[in-house]
């Protein structure tokens, strides 16, 4: 039977990213639509009905073929409905699903995912205790924080915790693979993001349904803080988003200083989805996306390889089928002999010469631009023979 492992394994893989996707997009929606709402909201006039209700702010909207009007109370409304929804269990379902992720893709296959010797020698429980250590320091010190004087300033305090997050990056990318260190600033992020959520914003708003059910007035402090929570959620969207993609996009987490290529991205999706709230309120700002604009373009221009070096001689193709076949078919072959993988990773087969021919332009970008592969160079191809697989490509990537 554990010849079907790497089989079941792939399986969770697909049924817990599926999963994990539609949550985060309820999730995300969710945020995204409440941060809308909140900053669209339109206070009523003085001496109105809804003002003297306690209401806040209203909106009309139309969508599906129906009217809506939501309001907000400052604090809350007199009398407790009867039925009251509660915005939770997308949270927890797409944090649940990305730990369960972590564990299928990463922590059950760290040798591969997560250690690379070229960075740090490390076995793969320390990598794996490296990782679950990041998630919890990540959240004690972003709350801790919060809880500062600093967490009273709102730029200082974002200015703060970008500083925390390109470290936390600066750090793992000094113990872990890229791949695994972006994938673990990602883990960090959702995981400050769902711990906000059931132990901040859900148990206070617990404390002001159970103060009105006593009959008492609610704390207006627990609305302040969850809201506070609600925005700092709505602005690590855009970045957990990228590092949900980014294990497919080498050329970001293999450079040198993958920790500075993921703070720059971060802060482009900062930039850009502050335009977008500030764009609710009223004020277009076109500063801010071209400011995340800006710093894409320049990002792409950084990482853009060097122009490649005529090739002093061809090297012939049979040099590199044998190259390939040692250091690549057994992870990219119709049955990857390499534990962990059931099939050929991205569907690249490399176990003939057409498979060969068909990929070569990916063999180069991967195997001697990025050296992203072999993964963890767990084959241990050697400087020479990347230079090899380069002078063929270059040469025209002759087959037979």
């Amino acid at each position: 039977m554990e010849y079907l492992v790497p089989y079941v394994l792939e399986w969770m893989n697909m049924l817990v990213r599926w999963l994990h996707v539609i949550t985060g997009i309820a999730w995300i929606g969710a945020s995204f639509y409440f941060v809308w709402l909140d900053n669209s909201l339109r206070a009523p006039a003085p001496g109105s009905d809804l003002a003297r209700k306690g209401v806040a702010g209203e909106l009309w909207a139309v969508h599906g073929g129906g009217f809506y009007n939501p309001q907000k109370y400052l604090v809350a409304p007199a009398e407790l409905p009867d039925e009251l929804h509660w915005f939770k269990w997308e949270a927890y379902a797409t944090w649940l699903s990305g730990f369960a992720l972590l564990i299928v893709v990463y922590w059950l296959n760290a040798r591969a995912m997560m250690v690379d010797r070229g960075v740090a020698d490390l076995s793969a429980w320390q990598a794996i205790g490296i990782g679950a250590a990041s998630l919890v320091a990540g959240w004690i010190v972003y709350d801790l924080l919060c809880r500062s004087k600093l967490g009273r300033h709102d730029l200082a305090f974002g200015v703060a915790i970008f500083a925390l997050l390109v470290g936390a990056a600066w750090v793992l990318t000094h113990f872990l693979s890229g791949r695994a260190a972006y994938i673990h600033v990602g883990a960090m992020i959702g995981t400050i993001m769902v711990a906000n959520v059931a132990m901040v914003i859900i148990p206070g708003q617990r404390r002001m349904v159970e103060a009105m059910r006593a009959g008492r007035k609610p704390d207006p402090v627990y609305g302040i803080r969850g809201k506070q929570r609600s925005v700092h959620n709505n602005y690590f969207t855009l970045p957990v988003l990228f590092i949900m993609i980014s294990n497919h996009f080498a050329m970001t987490y293999r450079h040198p200083h993958a920790w500075a290529v993921l703070g720059t991205v971060m802060a482009a999706g900062v930039f850009i989805r502050h335009f977008f709230n500030l764009r609710h309120k009223g004020r277009v700002e076109w500063i801010y996306p071209a400011i995340g604009v800006a710093l894409l373009l320049g990002l792409a221009v950084a990482l853009a390889p060097p122009r490649p070096s005529v090739a002093a001689e061809a090297v012939p193709f049979s040099r590199v089928e044998t190259i390939v076949r040692q250091r690549c078919v057994s992870c990219h072959a119709a049955h990857p002999a390499q534990p962990g993988f059931a099939s050929a990773p991205a569907g690249v087969m490399l176990d003939d010469a057409r498979g060969i021919a068909q990929n070569a332009p990916r063999i180069y970008q991967q195997a001697v631009q990025l050296k992203a592969m072999p993964l963890a160079n767990l084959t241990n191809m050697t400087d020479a023979e990347r230079a090899e697989l380069a002078a063929w490509y270059q040469s025209g990537a002759k087959t037979p």
